[in-house]
């Protein structure tokens, strides 16, 4: 069993058998920092977003060497009761197109429809399934998630208040939110590598905030796995509530369906 593990079910062990109002105490902490984190984002107008297109630049990363960057175009658009759809042009061109939808991921391009690598799709619903959007939106909202203030921390040389969120299905989520401004500094899961029996993490780490339409929202997002960054994207246009079209995100229309 992996030390990260073994120390998780003692922690959650050692919870238990606290008295109930040390337990009580510590997920009504944790609870008081999550919601002032929504709040910090933009509260209802964070909350209530329905779309948002964001343009900038992405750059992938191999032992920590960048392996090439490349403008890119995403747009997300919210549909209740399902993590939504999401549609990714990349290249200048805009001519290599990703569609995601709730259950399955596509690439379009010059030569028609294919659906992507399993590990790609896989990979994508992973960290879709642990943002921090789902975890306010889902994971919050049942009654058997359970919450645990993990008490200070820092990331990026900034003092932070670290959460846990445990789901149903006994998968955890850490949110380290800054101890002034209650932002989102980091999100960090773990997960089962299939291949090498052990457990691999994901982070992603979200600095540089602005304020958009009232919503609070990182220009810089960078993701590290297993401690090697492999990805960060820079945004440079940011909308919110734009209705775009759904047509965008049906995979059976060409490439180039959107005006360029």
């Amino acid at each position: 069993m992996p030390r990260w593990k073994a120390a998780w079910i003692l922690a959650a062990v050692l919870l238990c058998t606290l008295p109930t109002h040390a337990q009580d105490a510590s997920e009504q902490k944790a609870r008081a920092l999550l919601q002032q984190m929504v709040v910090a984002l933009g509260g209802d107008a964070w909350a209530g977003r329905t779309e948002w297109e964001f343009q900038g630049r992405t750059a992938a990363f191999f032992k920590g060497n960048p392996t090439g960057d490349a403008p890119f175009f995403l747009f997300h658009k919210v549909v209740p009761g399902t993590p939504g759809l999401e549609r990714v042009e990349l290249t200048k061109k805009r001519d290599v197109v990703q569609i995601w939808t709730t259950d399955e991921g596509w690439e379009l391009t010059y030569k028609g429809k294919r659906a992507l690598p399993k590990d790609i799709v896989e990979e994508h619903f992973r960290v879709r399934d642990h943002t921090i959007d789902e975890v306010v939106r889902v994971w919050l909202k049942d009654p058997q998630t359970i919450l645990i203030s993990d008490g200070p921390s820092t990331v990026q040389r900034r003092q932070a208040d670290k959460v846990t969120v445990i789901n149903s299905k006994n998968d955890s989520v850490d949110i380290e939110l800054d101890a002034d401004t209650h932002l989102p500094l980091r999100r960090t899961f773990k997960y089962k590598n299939l291949v090498y029996k052990d457990y691999d993490e994901d982070q992603e780490e979200y600095s540089d905030y602005h304020v958009y339409q009232g919503i609070q929202t990182p220009i810089s997002i960078t993701r590290y796995r297993n401690g090697d960054m492999v990805a960060q994207r820079f945004l440079t246009k940011i909308s919110y509530n734009s209705a775009t079209p759904e047509i965008l995100f049906n995979p059976d229309q060409p490439y180039n369906a959107k005006k360029k």
